[in-house]
């Protein structure tokens, strides 16, 4: 059995797109999951489940549109993925009142270092760091109105991930390490 966490994209932001996170449980234990969590509204799920990864993604998608009525782009991590992305990212890294730091989770395509070329940002005050199917971003607050990734919404890349903030990704790394 494999631990996973599949992230949501766009759901319960702004009052769209919204899915009671209850629900979402029982809608994913109907799919045979085992040990079901979700964590804080915005779209994450833990789970276990031996079925291939490429199959999970389509049966996930396809239940959350049949059942709540709505496309759902979803990204699907392993619990080794979380943890060698926890073991990459600075341990200074932090989202706080004085620093933002945000995890983009990629879609398949538009990972690694190709895709930092697809982002215009600003590398005095803008640090990024590219993973495998992610990219890490970490600003101070007080040079935010600098950022050169305010050019980043509407870009291919952005339409292809979706968001959690660094501390986000450490916690589900510490469910999913409970969950294995």
């Amino acid at each position: 059995m494999n631990a996973y966490v599949a992230l949501l994209r766009g759901i319960n932001v702004g009052g769209h797109s919204t899915i009671d996170m209850k629900a979402l449980k029982r809608l994913f234990e109907s799919l045979g999951f085992l040990k079901v969590k979700t964590y804080i509204n915005s779209g994450n799920v833990l789970f276990q489940s031996d079925t291939d990864v490429a199959l999970l993604k389509t049966q996930i998608e396809t239940a959350i549109q049949d059942h709540f009525g709505m496309a759902v782009p979803t990204i699907l991590r392993s619990a080794q993925e979380i943890q060698s992305m926890v073991d990459s990212f600075p341990k200074n890294w932090k989202n706080d009142e004085e620093h933002k730091t945000d995890i983009l989770f990629l879609n398949d395509g538009f990972d690694g270092p190709s895709a930092l070329l697809q982002i215009r940002y600003n590398p005095q005050v803008d640090t990024l760091i590219a993973l495998p199917k992610a990219i890490g971003w970490s600003i101070d607050r007080s040079h935010y109105s600098q950022s050169g990734m305010k050019h980043f919404i509407g870009t291919p890349v952005y339409k292809n991930m979706t968001a959690r903030n660094i501390n986000t990704l450490r916690k589900l790394n510490v469910l999913l390490t409970e969950l294995i």
